[in-house]
């Protein structure tokens, strides 16, 4: 087994300790916020922090980071309070938005170790891929973002999500009498 910490709760997988942190956490741990995107590492869309740097989990066997702490874009702010969250919705940043929480990751964890990056700095940082073409935004957004970081700007709140977090992992309601009667036929 292999223990970890993921989003501040212990974890111990009882997967082979060869298994991908993208599957581990995805498959078992149903976090699924964290995207397959390629399976080799060059698209960003699996990334996340392991101890305080950005990774692409799809490269990284759990059994490599036993004891590790692991945040995935469900961890770094439920609430959508994170000043990169804030400033991804203030600018518009996603478009297919399926690229967004490896984005985001790699954002948190530049800002983390460059309170003030430039724009070299984050083209160089963010190496993530998207489709949707979304760059010049995604730079815009990373500034204000560690301006506000900084207290020299305020983004405006992030709008609550549709639902209760708690809701979107709920089991699935069962089958209404109906339904399974005309599936019983």
């Amino acid at each position: 087994m292999t223990s970890l910490t993921v989003n501040n709760q212990p974890i111990r997988y009882r997967l082979s300790p060869d298994t991908p942190l993208l599957w581990a956490l995805r498959d078992a741990s149903n976090l699924t916020g964290t995207k397959y995107g390629c399976g080799t590492g060059d698209c960003g869309a699996c990334t996340v922090d392991i101890d305080g740097r950005a990774r692409r989990s799809c490269q990284v066997p759990i059994g490599a980071i036993e004891g590790s702490v692991v945040t995935t874009i469900e961890g770094l702010s439920r609430d959508r309070s994170h000043p990169v969250q804030q400033a991804f919705l203030a600018a518009n940043v996603s478009q297919c938005g399926y690229c967004i929480p490896g984005m985001v990751m790699a954002a948190a964890a530049l800002l983390r170790h460059d309170a003030d990056p430039s724009e070299a700095t984050i083209r160089a940082g963010i190496t993530n891929l998207c489709r949707c073409g979304i760059y010049p935004r995604l730079v815009e957004a990373i500034q204000r973002a560690a301006r506000a970081q900084r207290g020299e700007e305020t983004i405006p709140a992030a709008p609550l999500p549709a639902i209760e977090p708690a809701d979107a992992a709920r089991a699935v309601p069962a089958l209404t009498p109906a339904i399974a009667q005309d599936d019983a036929r």
